[in-house]
């Protein structure tokens, strides 16, 4: 069979990584098709991985949305050149493309809030795919599976650690070390939110630089830490989650990379203003699971980084709670590779169920224009 994959951020060449590997090696055609976005080409030529960019976005929003009627008249045409037998994605880019090349989609989505995205995307799949813990309705083609989307490449049947990366960061075997993680807010899902000023990151930086070393990884690359007790992570982006297992803590104003520290065991604290009443429900879930803080005031990211950081048991205790965690959860990678086999027709795999309609949830006004 033919399979296309659609990769519009870095955390989508995680998501389908593994199971764009195993299809291959069982002798499918596959091919992926990019949005140049950040380093998501970086990692798809790390993982030499079968790929095409269908367009560039810059970081900002005005830069995506600019750019849409383009990217689409470009995926269309190169979708349709490579013919595939199933597409996946995880919004609008694979859904209208299947629709325009009459080509089944399987979407793929962990994000509530966008609301007007999934209006316009989930008519057009064959079958939609969410954590357990997602917490909205999306028709009658919802199925839910145990755990998260980052369990196609962090779950433990999946991930090894790398036990160089202390060296290729220059930190000693017992020296504790902070990831500060910050968003650049220009994915179709970040539009009229926002996260840590430059301002709080430098207060941050200046109040934990005593008990931490302070590694920065900026995705809009304007942070200025010149004169600061801070650096840059600059390793390859692909090696970011081999620095997240061995840090010591993580702060940050960005989703995945939050749920990511969660499945490696790392202590977590989130910070954007996606925090509150009608939070996802994978934030949710894990800040119930003592894995993650979701912290709405400034204020509170400083008392609970040092309370995290001086607390000697916290290696020991987050472990635990991140194998608990992880005891039932799937190995997404391999129920992704099920999924394709099965054509998107879902109904007879084990792994996933229908999503449960009871008494529907309290509407939430839309949040931005989409989860691509």
């Amino acid at each position: 069979m033919r399979y296309l994959f659609f990769t519009n951020t870095p955390a989508h060449v995680h998501l389908y990584k593994h199971t764009v590997r195993s299809l291959r090696a069982d002798g499918h055609e596959v091919h992926v098709l990019a949005r140049d976005y950040t380093c998501t080409t970086d990692l798809l030529e790390w993982y030499d991985l079968p790929y095409e960019v269908y367009g560039y976005c810059g970081t900002s929003k005005q830069s995506l949305l600019s750019r849409l009627p383009a990217h689409y008249v470009r995926a269309i045409r190169q979708a349709r050149r490579f013919d595939p037998d199933l597409i996946f994605g995880m919004g609008g880019y694979a859904a209208h493309t299947g629709a325009m090349v009459r080509t089944p989609t399987v979407l793929l989505i962990d994000s509530e809030p966008a609301s007007f995205d999934h209006a316009i995307s989930t008519p057009f799949a064959r079958a939609i795919l969410t954590p357990n813990t997602f917490q909205k309705d999306l028709g009658e083609n919802h199925y839910v599976f145990s755990g998260l989307k980052e369990c196609a490449y962090l779950h433990p049947e999946i991930y090894e650690s790398n036990p160089s990366i202390r060296d290729r960061l220059g930190v000693a075997p017992d020296e504790p070390y902070v990831i500060l993680r910050l968003n650049a807010f220009g994915s179709q899902h970040d539009v009229g939110k926002d996260g840590i000023t430059h301002e709080q990151c430098h207060q941050l930086i200046e109040r934990l630089s005593d008990d931490a070393t302070i590694l920065v990884s900026d995705e809009g690359k304007d942070v200025d830490l010149e004169d600061l007790p801070a650096r840059s992570f600059d390793l390859h982006p692909a090696l970011i989650h081999d620095a997240l297992a061995e840090a010591t803590l993580l702060i940050a104003d960005t989703q995945t990379m939050v749920t990511e520290a969660a499945l490696l065991g790392t202590p977590a604290i989130r910070s954007n203003s996606f925090v509150g009443d009608s939070d996802m429900g994978n934030f949710v879930e894990l800040e119930s699971q003592g894995l993650i803080h979701n912290v709405a005031r400034f204020a509170e990211i400083v008392d609970l980084s040092t309370t995290l950081l001086r607390d000697e048991g916290i290696d020991e205790e987050w472990t635990r709670r991140r194998n608990d965690f992880l005891s039932d959860k799937a190995n997404l990678t391999e129920l992704l590779v099920d999924v394709a086999t099965a054509r998107g027709r879902v109904d007879d795999l084990d792994a996933v169920r229908q999503f449960s309609r009871g008494t529907p949830p309290e509407s939430k006004p839309p949040v931005g224009v989409g989860s691509d």
